[in-house]
């Protein structure tokens, strides 16, 4: 037996591929799949089923492409409806793969069809549990995701106490747990940075097993301090549930390279967003007019996500070299899959075909210290709420909202006011000001280093508060 986590940082993300006897099961993949195909191959071993713990709202999942290359039967819990061919399995139905099984537990709350998989292995032990977004390491899955329901995230959460209580914690203590997620995902709000943990350290550490909680205990931590999902959720359960073009499809068309000129031309004709991916140092130096960034390097797909509200948008990409079939993988990710191409040469070959070019000011936390005690100068701090509420700086003239919503809040300031832009260090200022210029607003200055500059500099900051006692 062979169990392996792929997983991938930028969307905190486990799939898994587990292996007995040349048979292969692959739960949650990604959306490129050739990489289980390969994989197994290599092993000499087939594919044969493909789990899917639920209908992902985070990210695309690549079980209808590889169901497609391989045959395998795709698997879902009870209650999932889609419109391509699946098995939906009923509650403690199990699956022989080589030597080994694999047993369906129904544990909605997270959604409705949600289910965890327990591995049992060669002897009959239950080995490992692939939990979903029903149990991560720290914590529990949203209960706010459901698409298409007329249940409440309160009936929801409930469930969820009921499938945690019956069908998971009575599990034994060494059952392996496999979550589908860990720290960084928006799929819940205290994930740890292990990826891998033991049933039985969960029931001593994750708030949401204490022994002890009630029902109405649970659905009230459970709920406390969710923010809203991104707006891009929904739209991604959706493509899991209906169907989705071919990622090789997705990528002929995204990995094309374009001469400045048909690049212009196609930005015009399409009415393309053109997306610079490059690092944000390099993006205030020079960038092509009305161009959004947000930097590859950082969280890239979920900023994606966040912040580009229509999933069908035609995008243009202006990329690091050797970063482009990344970058359209990466979207793809997410569910955009309208990339046009990118530009050959990058922003170089933009200047030599003799074409117009911005910049944004960016100046280090000295000057900007002085320029804040000089007069009143407008700051808007664009961290999340938490972040804010945590320890910023002091003064009345500095603006807090949250670089997630920066759609929803457009009219809270004034495109005549120059404004100093800051996050925690200078990704996300970046992108909030790339934003705005494009909007419109074009007295904007990037406050280099961020937060962790101003703090440490001698201008006036609050008091520090821990984040976990807000």
């Amino acid at each position: 037996m062979k169990i392996e986590q792929i997983y991938t940082g930028c969307l905190a993300q486990g799939a898994y591929y587990i292996e007995s006897n040349g048979e292969v099961a692959i739960i949650d993949p990604l959306r490129e799949t050739q990489q289980y195909v390969d994989k197994a191959s290599a092993e000499n071993a087939t594919i044969k089923y493909i789990f899917e713990t639920h209908f992902h709202a985070d990210f695309v999942s690549g079980h209808i492409d590889l169901a497609k290359k391989t045959g395998a039967t795709i698997v879902f819990g009870p209650g999932a409806d889609t419109d391509y061919d699946i098995h939906t399995a009923k509650d403690n139905e199990v699956f022989k793969l080589g030597n080994i099984a694999i047993k369906v537990l129904h544990t909605p709350g997270h959604t409705l069809e949600s289910s965890t998989f327990l591995l049992i292995d060669e002897n009959g032990k239950e080995h490992a549990i692939f939990s979903g977004d029903t149990l991560f390491l720290g914590d529990v899955g949203r209960p706010d995701l459901a698409i298409k329901s007329d249940l409440t995230k309160e009936d929801l959460a409930a469930m969820l106490y009921d499938s945690l209580r019956n069908k998971i914690m009575t599990l034994p203590d060494d059952v392996i747990v496999y979550p589908a997620h860990g720290a960084g995902s928006a799929c819940g709000k205290n994930l740890s940075k292990e990826t891998v943990g033991v049933l039985g350290d969960q029931k001593k550490t994750n708030y949401a097993l204490r022994a002890d909680m009630t029902k109405a205990e649970f659905v009230k931590e459970v709920l406390d301090g969710i923010a809203p999902p991104p707006q891009y959720f929904a739209k991604n359960a959706m493509m899991n549930k209906s169907g989705y073009d071919t990622f090789e499809t997705v990528l002929k068309q995204g990995n094309t390279p374009l001469t400045p000129e048909a690049f212009e031309h196609l930005a015009n004709e399409e009415g393309a967003l053109v997306l610079d991916v490059r690092n944000e140092k390099d993006f205030v130096k020079a960038h092509i007019p009305n161009s959004i960034f947000i930097g590859i390097h950082g969280g890239f797909a979920p900023w994606v996500g966040a912040l580009i509200t229509d999933l069908k948008q035609p995008i243009l990409l202006i990329t690091p070299e050797g970063k482009e079939e990344e970058t359209v993988t990466r979207l793809s990710r997410v569910g955009y899959d309208n990339t046009l191409g990118y530009l050959e040469g990058g922003i170089e070959a933009w200047k030599q075909a003799g074409k117009d070019i911005e910049t944004i000011e960016s100046i280090p936390v000295e000057a900007f210290s002085k320029r804040f005690k000089a007069g009143k100068i407008q700051v808007l701090d664009v961290r999340k709420d938490g972040e804010y509420k945590s320890e910023h700086l002091k003064g009345d003239t500095v603006k807090h909202f949250a670089l997630d919503f920066i759609n929803d809040n457009m009219n809270a300031i004034d495109k005549n006011q120059e404004y100093y832009v800051h996050c925690a260090g200078g990704y996300r200022s970046v992108i909030a000001a790339s934003i705005l210029k494009a909007r419109g607003f074009d007295k904007l200055v990037d406050i280099a280093g961020g937060f962790a500059a101003i703090k440490d500099s001698d201008l006036p900051t609050t008091e520090f508060v821990c984040p976990s006692t807000l």
